[in-house]
């Protein structure tokens, strides 16, 4: 087996040399430090991972554990962080969550034991496995989600001015009984999208309806279990915002095995956009999230607590955009028309 000794006496250097190579160091010349690489090459040489894991107390590795790796939310915001992950040298191993937290628990447990460079969380609600982390230095992120009571790095989205932009929305459109379909109590979006929900409806002089509010698991079953139950209410709505993606797929699935006709006999809007939103029929009105620079901006950030872990800990929060489809508007607007979340179309 080729040893960094074998690279020293190829590239005619020390192996003091090989090692400063191997490392990263700025100090070695350019030329020496080619000639090593180019030596590498030709014998073939591996370094340990483990063993320079061990000598430099962390390896290249970002554990990036999200919440349901079916969410086609992830997909993008997993991208964004791999991309800037990618710049700066470091690798990114994906963990599925599940909205599990037992399964979270091991995950956080095996980035400790692995020495993982740092972490990148979509949390699922319990703010002792942020502090587990934090307490061994372990450099963390969180996105998507605000962990509660503990200040660390964060990049959100303001799920309250979406949710409201998408209510008012609806209100506006002409809808009277709305409904809300939520998340899980203990998760920070869930009940940030309820918030919204409510202002919008305060804002228009309206009372919240506690028999129209309700909260499911961010799955496309809950989706459509939460919609069967507010069409079996004595009033059923005219229309629903519904807080995740996958729950607003299985509210629309209720809503035709129902027969209930959107958006005449009830209007919809969803929270994240959704690939195909486009493409059926009616089109979905959605609350559109801004999810590779979500990764890009947590990827930042940890980079830059890697670099400096004295530093006071921020949060980024971006904007969402409203997306007006044929979900939620019963005379259509122009094709092509995009509605921020403040309520505007912008100026073209």
């Amino acid at each position: 087996m080729t040893t960094i000794y074998d690279v020293a006496r190829a590239a005619e250097v020390s192996a003091s040399t090989v090692s400063r190579v191997l490392n990263g160091h700025s100090s070695v010349d350019p030329d020496l430090a080619a000639r090593v690489r180019q030596a590498m090459l030709d014998l073939g040489y591996r370094p340990n991972a483990v063993a320079r894991s061990l000598r430099r107390q962390r390896t290249n590795l970002w554990a990036v554990i999200i919440s349901d790796i079916g969410n086609p939310f992830f997909t993008a915001l997993v991208r964004g962080i791999e991309d800037v992950a990618q710049e700066a040298g470091f690798s990114v191993v994906l963990c599925n969550g599940d909205e599990d937290p037992e399964k979270e628990t091991r995950y956080v447990t095996a980035a400790l034991a692995q020495r993982m460079a740092g972490v990148i969380i979509s949390p699922s609600g319990r703010p002792a496995l942020i502090n587990q982390l934090t307490e061994a230095g372990m450099p963390v992120v969180a996105i998507d989600r605000q962990p509660r009571g503990i200040s660390v790095d964060a990049v959100l989205v303001d799920n309250i001015h979406g949710a409201e932009a998408a209510t008012a929305h609806l209100i506006g459109g002409g809808y009277h009984r709305i409904a809300c379909i939520t998340g899980p109590r203990r998760i920070s979006t869930a009940v940030q999208r309820l918030r919204g929900y409510q202002q919008a409806l305060r804002a228009a002089g309206r009372s919240m309806a506690a028999d129209l509010v309700r909260y499911a698991d961010y799955r496309q079953e809950g989706g459509y279990r939460a919609m069967a139950s507010l069409l079996s209410a004595p009033e059923p709505p005219d229309a629903v915002f519904v807080a995740n993606n996958l729950m607003t797929v299985g509210a629309m699935e209720c809503l035709v095995d129902r027969g209930v006709v959107v958006p005449t006999r009830c209007g919809m809007v969803g929270f994240d956009d959704i690939p195909w939103a486009d493409l059926v029929r009616p089109s979905l009105s959605t609350v559109a999230q801004p999810t590779y620079d979500l990764g890009r901006a947590a990827a930042s950030l940890l980079t830059e607590r890697i670099a400096d872990p004295a530093r006071a800990p921020s949060t980024v929060t971006l904007r969402t955009t409203l997306r007006v489809r044929e979900s939620s508007v019963r005379t259509l607007p122009q094709p092509g028309t995009d509605t921020h979340a403040d309520g505007f179309a912008p100026a073209g």
